[in-house]
């Protein structure tokens, strides 16, 4: 599809019945992206690889979030407020904003905006092996395996042995993930969202999640941007924004393959 024309249109999913975006570069990347829970599903690079993970247990029916991909955990992280576990962003349908604020000049032409609108029950609750991450060591991160304990990052790089649920702090803007098996490294960039979630649930607690399936913890591991240790208060008329963006980069190479901004958020 080199030379092609970058696309985005709304389609039904077939296997699932949902309503979602597809976005199509020139080059041959595409990305799929479902109004429920405004998550990305599917991204693919021009030689029709998957890059994200999703369960093939996973639920496509609400109010079930959707396993795998990048989910928009909104406005609050795991249980550390008092929602529904990460809010309630993941489990709403959201919509195409048909009149977007301008897009960067320097990035990909094909591009779309959600927008999450708030409902009236919304506005009663306002009041109230082989890959490693590199960029979190020295950092403090909070240990949720240890109820919460405060400790520091040890490691010259974060590995995987074991089961892990970590909220590194104060994480710096660019975080790398390197899969050394694939030969790939992904690059995660972040604006307004000073924190970053590590999670794998290893062997024992995949076997205790229902649509999770008992050996995908192998071939997934979550890292996600948030704002997880000091909520935000937003008076009238205020605004807050953050965002994601991911790019897979060859390991043998310094030029970035594949680009592909995923999951601004803006809210």
């Amino acid at each position: 599809m080199a030379g092609g024309v970058s696309s985005v249109e709304v389609v039904k999913d077939g296997a699932t019945g949902l309503e979602k975006l597809v976005l199509r570069e020139a080059h041959g990347c595409s990305v799929q992206v479902f109004l429920y829970g405004g998550q990305v599903i599917f991204w693919e690079n021009e030689y029709r690889e998957q890059l994200l993970f999703v369960s093939r247990k996973a639920y496509f029916k609400p109010p079930k979030a959707i396993r795998g991909g990048i989910q928009i955990c909104f406005p609050q992280f795991g249980n550390h407020g008092v929602l529904e576990q990460h809010g309630f962003a993941r489990n709403r349908l959201w919509s195409v904003d048909e009149t977007p604020p301008p897009f960067p000049a320097t990035t990909s032409n094909c591009h779309i905006d959600l927008i999450l609108k708030q409902s009236p029950e919304d506005l009663k609750i306002w009041p109230n092996s082989e890959v490693r991450v590199e960029g979190l060591e020295t950092l403090d991160y909070i240990d949720n395996l240890q109820c919460g304990k405060r400790c520091t990052e040890q490691g010259d790089a974060v590995v995987f042995e074991s089961e892990a649920e970590k909220v590194y702090l104060s994480a710096p803007p660019k975080i790398v993930i390197i899969d050394h098996d694939k030969k790939r490294t992904f690059e995660l960039r972040k604006e307004g969202l000073p924190d970053v979630v590590v999670w794998n649930p290893w062997d024992r607690k995949a076997k205790t999640i229902l649509d999770f399936g008992e050996e995908e913890y192998k071939c997934m591991l979550c890292v996600g941007a948030a704002n997880a240790e000091k909520p935000i208060t937003l008076r009238p008329g205020e605004e807050w924004q953050g965002r994601q963006e991911i790019s897979v980069v060859p390991s043998n190479s310094e030029g970035i393959k594949n680009a592909w901004p995923v999951a601004p958020i803006a809210i």
